[in-house]
């Protein structure tokens, strides 16, 4: 009887352990550079050949190892989001000119990836007064991300607040955008959309007692522009 059981728990045992071994060759194959992971990238982008995106250590390290050597932008925020971080990345600019950039790091067990990125660079005319800056990020088909999301800088140092509405079966919906200081006189604006969002989205900006300074309907899910103070 004890050899029996012996033997059943080794088997148990050797299952268990092949089981696991599985399990960490199947998550290897998808996050590893050229991987599973990085065929569906590929094929979002429209790419015939796979691209290789490198494992790092941290979240930052994620996204220099794949913009490589020649990535000057500097980390202004992070923001933890499911299954990962949100960096936003910024590179000194000239006077009137905006540039802000937004990068999506995964979490694996084997380190961090990059897995999505967009940025914007605006020039200010001298005519007319910049409220903000935006850009929207769609959602992505068969890859796992915050998005659809917007994000962008203020430039009107009056606005305190920054709403995106929606229409989710026909009916409106608000979405108040988190507003982060990441320097002096320097501020930024995101906000994640629910993956059923789709455009038109109505940007919104109120200064603190709750005037409006400006809005602005954006037809495109993967845009950029700016609205005007007064528009």
């Amino acid at each position: 009887m004890f050899k029996r059981n012996r033997r059943i728990l080794l088997i148990a045992a050797m299952v268990i352990l092949l089981s696991l071994l599985t399990v960490v060759t199947y998550m290897y194959m998808n996050e590893r550079s050229g991987g599973l992971a990085d065929r569906r990238i590929s094929k979002v982008w429209g790419l015939n050949e796979t691209i290789h995106i490198p494992i790092a250590n941290s979240p930052e390290g994620a996204v220099q190892e794949f913009r490589g050597k020649f990535y000057t932008s500097q980390f202004i925020h992070q923001e933890a989001v499911d299954g990962g971080m949100i960096l936003f990345a910024q590179k000194k600019g000239r006077d009137n000119n905006s540039n802000l950039q937004m990068e999506f790091a995964r979490k694996n067990i084997f380190g961090w990836k990059w897995v999505w990125g967009g940025g914007y660079s605006i020039s200010e005319p001298l005519q007319a007064k910049f409220a903000l800056n935006y850009m929207s990020i769609p959602k992505l088909e068969k890859v796992s991300a915050p998005f659809p999301m917007l994000f962008g800088d203020i430039i009107d140092s009056t606005i305190r607040r920054v709403t995106v509405e929606i229409k989710e079966n026909g009916k409106p919906e608000t979405f108040d955008a988190k507003l982060v200081e990441t320097g002096e006189n320097q501020q930024i604006w995101y906000v994640f959309l629910p993956s059923s969002a789709n455009p038109p989205y109505t940007i919104k900006a109120y200064d603190e007692k709750g005037n409006l300074i400006s809005n602005k309907d954006i037809e495109e899910s993967d845009g950029s522009g700016s609205l005007l103070v007064g528009e």
